[in-house]
């Protein structure tokens, strides 16, 4: 049976989705069969991160309405065999229920290791719906303030649902900000949410790049972070990246000080 992930937000902008496909990428990367399932049915872009949009012909919405198969409506990642996508709602999203999510789901439990939800990010019926039919979760903040408690309140609703596990993954963390005592840290943010943090993400440009390109992540300093969460979701560990690593020592400190004069 498939481990049921959602990945949620309490606000938009902090990089959720791109966590989601990124982190697919990682699980099909360690032949572990994934099918993200994009559950974001207002401002639905799963399919443009995995550069897949040119590929989608029906939905989620078309297979529950019986307009095709489910298996017509999944689609397969040519460069990445055990990767699959079944595409949001592209109209009347407002019509699939809860049930009608969990129908779907119940369909293909059996033929994945992992199911990714992409949830909309806030807490309207959308987080309901998706969170309902999810086993685990995985919360997605940043090192802002307004990130933080908004995390904050996604995890105070989280706990009503009845989830094995929920966790949190704290995204674009600038190590030079954290060295300067600028922002919290990672492991502060972690804790002030009260939750165990499964990923700290650096701040990583090539993010930026392959997200407006539908393309992959190379060897980043963010593809190592999220290869080690997904690590973390095979094998029970911890592994977390370092987002200061590159700011400690001589060579860090110069670094550092270069940073401060921009």
């Amino acid at each position: 049976m498939a481990r049921r992930i959602v990945l949620t937000s309490g606000k938009g902008g902090v990089g959720k989705t791109t966590v989601c496909a990124a982190l697919g990428l990682a699980l099909a990367a360690k032949r572990r069969k994934t099918l993200l399932v994009d559950a974001d049915f207002g401002l639905n872009n799963l399919d443009v991160a995995l550069g897949l949009e040119t590929r989608v012909v029906y939905d989620i919405n078309d297979a529950v309405q019986g307009r095709c198969g489910l298996a017509d409506a999944l689609l397969r990642d040519d460069r990445h065999p055990s990767l699959w996508l079944l595409p949001s709602v592209r109209t009347d999203g407002e019509r699939l229920t809860r049930s009608a999510l969990a129908s779907v789901l119940a369909r293909v439990d059996d033929d994945f290791d992992f199911v990714l939800i992409d949830c909309p990010a806030g807490i309207d019926e959308g987080f309901h719906r998706a969170v309902s039919v999810a086993d685990e979760a995985l919360v997605v903040t940043t090192p802002h303030p307004a990130a933080i408690r908004d995390a904050d309140k996604v995890l105070t609703l989280l706990g009503t649902y009845p989830l094995h596990a929920v966790g949190v993954i704290v995204n674009r963390v600038r190590g030079d900000l954290v060295v300067d005592k600028r922002c919290l840290s990672a492991q502060e943010i972690a804790a002030v949410l009260g939750h165990p943090a499964m990923a700290y993400v650096p701040e990583d440009d090539t993010v930026t790049i392959c997200a407006a390109t539908g393309g992959e992540l190379p060897r980043s300093p963010a593809a190592r972070a999220l290869g080690m969460l997904a690590d973390n979701l095979t094998d029970g560990g911890r592994k977390l990246y370092d987002c200061t690593y590159d700011y400690r020592g001589l060579w860090g400190r110069l670094k550092l000080y270069l940073r401060r004069q921009v």
